[in-house]
């Protein structure tokens, strides 16, 4: 059995420490000298002639440049030229990127390093076997820069690249392909980088004033068009009204569809005719039983949030602007219940005298703050039932579910609680999340709440058939630290209060590391079926040996036990959220 092989088929206990990341070594390039845009593996040296099974090539730990590959070269307008010298003296004296959280070569340093796109690849089994109720498509998202940055960059800036495994008939298939979103079509038509980043590239007044005025007359010269959406699509995926979609926040959702080799392609951006304005949550919330999809937007301008919904065919119902959300806010996720929806003012939001003054980010930490809960219902046609609950210390960044109980009197909802909430743009590492019951009576406006264990978890999911509705198994990612996935656990949050929930554990083992979890359900249209009766799958690599797998565990086992392991043709860069989508709904796209 390979090394790779030990590492995931050990369970390590929770207490077990894991080396830090400063421990793992990776060939650095100067920023100044890396003449490619990717940060890749060596090519294999070695090749077979054995073909069944296919044998994907071996790849390294160091991540280098490829071979360069002679391409026609398109000579660029005399416009771009300039502009791309007027960015350079912006990047490089103006605003360089002082601080690892936005240094490029911190950020995209070991396996956040971009790769290229992959055509649908034959993959090797070589754990077990792949059951069948997994026949269909995992998908994860992820931010993975066209460009290599020439000045700051922050992690959540990059590009969205979906690396899908198409699964049929026990055989899989890697397939990693851009969403062609409009600044990923006009910055390769340009060839070089054309819009901002949103997160780094606004971090004081200088750098707000000269990469403003850049874009204006980018804008006033027909380089780009903002109207036609300046975002990343490099968060999430969501499957409703029979269309698949990649998301970003700050902008509206891009159809997608899977080819039947495997392939990925991009639609276009959808506006669901003409409905849907500007941007949308990348968490919509899909409600199994009933098919519909929930959602909102929020920005920089009143109204601060809006709440609207989809039909069961994807039909876009009207808008709910919430005026009594008075200043903005980070608002990145929230939950729906039967009866409401929840939505969580944190401490977090737009911070444009921390950006003149300061030279930060214009989003960041208010501490005077104090964040509340809001609750609307869910079929609400205004915001007059609108109720807020102080809640203070808690900071939702991703919540996970929620449920009525007491006939409706009160809401249960379980999310992540950022304890550390001043770290969460610049400071990942720093950050500890403790997931939460939070308990509100809507009779007498109580809140209570309390943890369900003591770990650092965050990404976690649950059976998506129990959306919106009581569960009682979550999965989630145990950060060591964040954004680094070191596990995925188990939590059982009927367990009484002060009690630690997690009922299993599968850490991946010393420099290996995963993504978000993701539960399937072994039989998904049994309604007599156990709630943990399925698999957990996640992608998974190794930093020791340059490889990444797909790892399929069994949800009912004590130690999530590996039911199967697929050997990935190359690696795949760490990532945010990612969804399973069945045979029978890729067959509707």
């Amino acid at each position: 059995m390979d090394a790779f092989s030990s590492y995931f088929l050990s369970t390590v206990p929770p207490s077990t420490k894991l080396p830090s990341p400063a421990l793992i070594t990776t060939s650095y390039v100067p920023r100044r000298y890396i003449s490619s845009v990717r940060i890749e593996e060596k090519p294999p040296t070695t090749t077979t002639t054995k073909t069944t099974p296919p044998q994907p090539p071996k790849t390294q730990p160091s991540y280098v440049s490829p071979p360069a590959v002679a391409k026609r070269r398109v000579e660029p307008k005399l416009s771009t030229t300039i502009f791309t010298i007027l960015d350079d003296i912006i990047n490089n004296f103006i605003d360089p990127p002082l601080r690892p959280s936005v240094d490029p070569r911190h950020v995209l340093s070991h396996n956040f390093a971009p790769v290229d796109e992959l055509p649908p690849t034959p993959c090797a089994v070589v754990q077990g076997s792949l059951p069948s109720c997994l026949d269909g498509a995992y998908i994860r998202n992820g931010p993975n820069p066209q460009f290599l940055p020439r000045g700051p960059y922050h992690l959540f800036d990059g590009d969205g690249m979906l690396h899908s495994i198409r699964i049929s008939n026990g055989n899989a298939t890697l397939c990693s392909r851009y969403v062609k979103t409009y600044k990923y079509s006009i910055e390769k038509q340009t060839g070089s980088p054309v819009i901002p980043n949103v997160f780094s590239g606004f971090n004081g007044l200088a750098a707000a004033a000269t990469r403003g005025a850049l874009s204006a007359v980018r804008i006033l010269s027909g380089e780009f068009n903002p109207a036609n959406g300046i975002g990343l699509a490099n968060t999430s995926l969501a499957f409703f009204g029979n269309r698949l979609y990649a998301l970003g926040e700050s902008d509206l959702p891009y159809s997608i569809r899977l080819t039947s080799t495997g392939d990925v392609e991009t639609l276009g951006r959808h506006d669901f005719d003409g409905k849907l304005f500007m941007s949308m949550t990348a968490h919509p919330k899909v409600d199994a039983e009933t098919g519909e999809a929930f959602a909102f937007r929020y920005g920089p301008v009143p109204p601060y949030l809006t709440y609207f919904y989809f039909d069961a065919n994807g039909n876009k119902q009207p808008d709910v602007p919430v005026f009594s959300m008075t200043r903005p806010s980070f608002l990145h996720d929230f939950a729906i219940t039967k009866k409401y929806a929840i939505f969580a003012d944190i401490q977090i939001g737009m911070n444009p005298m921390d950006m003149i003054f300061g030279g930060g980010s214009p989003v960041g930490a208010d501490p005077a703050k104090v964040p509340r809960i809001g609750v609307i219902p869910r079929y609400t046609k205004n915001e007059s039932e609108m109720r807020w609950f102080d809640v203070p210390g808690f900071n939702l960044i991703h919540a996970v579910n929620a449920w009525d109980e007491d006939d409706g009197n009160s809401i249960v909802m379980l999310a992540p609680n950022i304890l550390s909430v001043e770290h969460t743009l610049e400071r990942m590492e720093l950050v500890h999340a403790l997931v939460e019951k939070v308990r509100i009576d809507l009779r007498t406006g109580i809140v209570t709440r309390h943890p369900v264990s003591a770990r650092n978890l965050d990404f976690a999911v649950l059976n998506p058939a129990y959306v919106a509705k009581k569960n009682k198994y979550l999965y989630a990612a145990v950060g060591d630290p964040m954004p680094k996935i070191a596990g995925v656990v188990k939590l059982d949050v009927s367990n009484g209060e002060r009690q630690e929930c997690i009922v299993a554990s599968r850490m991946y083992g010393p420099g290996c590391f995963g993504g978000e979890p993701f539960f399937v359900a072994r039989e998904p249209e049994n309604p007599e079926a156990d709630e943990d009766d399925g698999y957990v799958v996640s992608y998974a690599h190794n930093e020791n040996t340059g490889e990444s797998r797909f790892l399929v565990m069994d949800a009912k086992s004590p130690n999530l036990d590996i039911v199967a392991a697929v050997k990935l043709p190359r690696r795949v860069p760490y990532g945010f959220h990612g969804l399973f989508v069945r045979d029978n709904d890729l067959n509707k796209l």
